[in-house]
């Protein structure tokens, strides 16, 4: 962006004389208006799409960029000291204005380097005229470029800021509409969502039948937002961010929220009516709280309908309890050792009804020694172990302390237990 020759750098254009300088630069300036107008008018044949608006006054607003990019490039090269001062807004507004319209910038950019050529084939036949040398010409043909570059570091900026703000736009629209499907802020909760879809439509998302609505723990405090798409919305203002995956049975929609989250660990609710959101988030909410505690794995992205029987039996936790106390009471005077024990070979007799060899091979023990714990089973439980709600309010306490790590007994096959 700098004009001004260094050491050992464009010497031949600061050595010219000062009334040489002062000579081209005059001619060069008279010619500004025709020279802007000629690049404006070539640009508009050649790229036919680039949308021409209109300033204040009614001036062309390419125009004067071009005319002010021109004149502020003459002057520099008369003070000839430091780099140019580009008070040239219009560029930047140039770049928010394709940020805000979602295009990228190379059109805009080859539109730069086809003024920078016309300007150069103009002000090179100034140079001929003033009898500037051709090694002084080549350093303003240096300069140029390099002015060139500033125009564009002023574009990207404009561009940046644009697509900073839409973003962050993007992000508030996408908490908002959260918040109303979840009816945080619906004094009336018995609208039907359908009203809300132009809202959606702001930010491009179709209200869908169904939703899986998930929480996410944040793997540093200043992680970035995971690039989601913009099917997935997402509230990043909460302590624990909130994710609302669309129809998440479509094909393919599990594997793009599982690339997009890898490093983070979360919990994603079940499927259910938009009306119900609020109810997945309730599950994955639950299921974020036991990860939290230890007894759902971390690290990982997890779904609350591959660990019901987790979500079931542990968050009722003093019911659990309180049933455990009544159900395990025959084994209260046995030590630690024999309760575990008992306990893991109870269990997988309900879960297998097996023989002693089925149960045996579960636990990795000899079926003669659970011969022996079955007949101790029956023993301190009698009739019970046979009654149909007896066993079912047995397994529900034993699995629920499996999950909870109390017992070592494996679950049976297809079905998960707490690390």
């Amino acid at each position: 962006m700098d004009t001004q020759a260094p050491a050992g750098e464009r010497a031949a254009w600061a050595d010219l004389p000062r009334r040489q300088v002062r000579e081209f630069a005059d001619r060069a300036m008279e010619e500004v208006p025709a020279l802007a107008q000629e690049i404006l008018d070539t640009i508009c044949r050649e790229h036919p799409r680039m949308p021409l608006l209109v300033d204040e006054s009614g001036e062309l607003v390419a125009l004067v960029g071009i005319r002010r990019a021109l004149e502020e490039f003459l002057q520099h090269l008369v003070c000839g000291s430091g780099s140019p001062q580009l008070h040239l807004e219009v560029f930047q507004d140039f770049g928010r204005g394709e940020g805000q319209q979602g295009r990228t910038l190379d059109s805009l950019q080859a539109v730069y380097r086809l003024g920078v050529r016309l300007a150069w084939r103009r002000l090179a036949a100034i140079g001929h005229e003033a009898r500037i040398p051709p090694p002084a010409m080549y350093d303003l043909a240096e300069a140029g470029f390099a002015f060139l570059d500033g125009l564009v570091d002023q574009t990207v900026r404009g561009y940046a800021e644009a697509a900073a703000r839409q973003a962050g736009e993007r992000l508030r629209l996408q908490r908002k509409l959260t918040q109303a499907l979840l009816g945080e802020y619906r004094a009336d909760r018995s609208r039907p969502l359908e009203e809300y879809a132009a809202h959606a439509a702001r930010i491009g998302w179709t209200l869908p039948q169904r939703v899986a609505v998930g929480v996410l723990m944040r793997p540093a405090r200043d992680c970035v937002a995971p690039a989601l798409g913009a099917e997935v919305l997402l509230d990043m203002e909460r302590e624990q961010p909130l994710l609302f995956v669309p129809d998440p049975g479509v094909p393919g929609r599990r594997e793009q929220v599982h690339r997009a989250l890898r490093g983070w660990t979360g919990a994603i609710g079940p499927a259910v009516p938009l009306a119900d959101a609020a109810a997945s988030l309730r599950w994955a909410t639950e299921a974020m709280s036991l990860i939290e505690r230890g007894l759902l794995p971390s690290g990982d992205l997890l779904y609350c309908t591959e660990h019901i029987d987790a979500l079931v039996l542990l968050p009722p936790e003093e019911l659990i309890e309180a049933l455990s106390d009544r159900c395990l009471a025959p084994l209260a005077e046995r030590g630690p050792t024999q309760r575990r024990r008992l306990a893991e070979t109870l269990l997988a007799w309900l879960e297998t009804r097996g023989g002693a060899p089925e149960i045996a091979a579960r636990l990795g023990v000899h079926p003669q020694t659970v011969r022996y714990r079955m007949r101790q089973i029956k023993e301190l439980w009698g009739d019970d172990v046979e009654d149909p709600d007896r066993r079912f309010e047995l397994e529900l306490v034993l699995r629920a302390q499996r999950l909870q790590g109390r017992l070592a007994l494996p679950g049976p096959a297809g079905h998960g237990t707490a690390p």
